[in-house]
């Protein structure tokens, strides 16, 4: 039995990576994402969407139909940078398309996945599988930094509650069903200044955080020797800054980065005992660090970063539909996994409570990297995916 879902976007797939390309050319950095949005609008407004919406952070929102089901798609348009781009096979800005693979920044990391999610949904409606269903296709912004904050802005903006949510970070088309979840946390110490000839005249800030480090040192060592747990947390220390008069003065003030990765379960309670541990014996403070941007509409944007770890249920039926999904196009069973990073799933699943799944083309290892690339069989598969759940369910 044919699929017209498939022999739809098999038709018009030259469209569809023609489409990719172009918002791979777009530079969209994390804040600075108005021409991808342009171009995500001028796409939804070609092919008939129903309605277009762009929220106060600069986030588009396309619908498609008017059911009483609601299929929330997001992968998010903001990039990192390509500061390596004199190394790149392919300009990282190009779109570059060769032998089936189409490179450049984001290709994996996910304007790929904002792609084949708007055609994915013109397929539905073009084949007329709507009836009882609404489709909504959100390219967000801010991601990279800011994970979940800026699609939860949407939801609250629109006053949204999908029924499903389907998320488009790189999977290598395999379904996750779930993330582990992520925290900041910052520690400082305080010291006195003094000039760096008498440094017995002062007390060094940086000095005073050596037993703290140590201490985080040996929590990464207790998670590494956990054994026979299906998922655990880990932390790194991401960063280190120091306040001083100039080079030649003690510094009177010390400040630690941590980068927590929550296992399912773990609670910003749990985490504080974790951490009173790490500083206990010292005179240092710790607290959740909440990170602040502004979106290239002038609006500013705060992250308190503790983002839980979330999964939805392997026998749930969006979980169900998403195999059968899998299997009808790529004609093999579908891996089912969860994120070792934090997604936008954390906006839908842990404050919304709308179970959520997640798939997008593209390996993973290549997000973030020089020559970052995606096939382009994988953008068409993952469209045909995106468009069969709604039509599975």
């Amino acid at each position: 039995m044919t699929n017209p879902i498939n022999e739809y976007l098999d038709s018009i797939q030259d469209d569809l990576i023609d489409f990719t390309s172009r918002l791979i050319q777009c530079k969209t950095l994390t804040g600075d994402e108005r021409e991808a949005a342009e171009c995500v609008i001028r796409e939804m407004e070609k092919l008939g969407y129903d309605e277009i919406l762009v929220d106060s952070h600069g986030s588009v929102l396309g619908r498609i139909g008017n059911g009483e089901s609601v299929f929330m798609y997001d992968a998010h348009i903001d990039i990192v940078d390509a500061k390596d781009e004199a190394d790149w096979t392919h300009p990282p800005f190009s779109g570059h398309i060769e032998d089936g693979v189409l490179w450049g920044r984001g290709s994996v990391d996910t304007k790929s996945s904002v792609c084949a999610m708007v055609y994915g949904a013109h397929a539905m409606k073009h084949c007329g599988l709507l009836e009882g269903k609404t489709l909504l296709v959100s390219a967000s912004v801010m991601e990279e930094d800011f994970d979940g904050e800026l699609l939860y802005q949407a939801l609250k903006e629109h006053d949204l509650k999908p029924t499903y949510c389907i998320i488009g970070e790189p999977s290598s088309l395999r379904l996750a069903v779930g993330h582990r979840g992520r925290a900041m946390y910052k520690i400082t110490t305080a010291g006195k200044s003094a000039h760096g000839s008498q440094p017995q005249n002062g007390v060094n800030a940086i000095y005073k955080m050596n037993q703290i480090i140590a201490n985080v040192e040996r929590q990464q060592q207790e998670f590494d020797a956990l054994v026979g747990v299906s998922e655990k947390g880990s932390v790194v220390l991401s960063n280190i800054e120091c306040r001083s008069a100039s080079l030649n003065a003690v510094p009177d003030r010390c400040t630690i980065y941590l980068d927590r990765r929550l296992a399912l379960g773990e609670t910003e309670e749990i985490v504080a005992k974790e951490m009173d541990r790490i500083v206990e014996g010292t005179d240092a403070t710790w607290e959740i660090y909440d990170a602040v941007g502004y979106a290239y509409t002038g609006k500013e944007v705060v992250l308190h970063t503790f983002l839980p770890a979330w999964e939805t249920d392997r026998s749930h039926p969006l979980v169900e539909a998403g195999q059968v999904a899998m299997k009808d196009t790529l004609h093999r069973d579908g891996e089912v996994f969860k994120w070792e990073f934090s997604t936008n799933g954390f906006a839908t699943n842990d404050k919304y409570q709308v179970p959520t799944i997640g798939i997008g083309p593209g390996d993973l290892r290549l997000a973030h990297q020089k020559d970052e690339r995606c096939d382009t069989a994988e953008i068409v598969a993952a469209a045909k995916i995106y468009a069969n759940i709604a039509r599975n369910i």
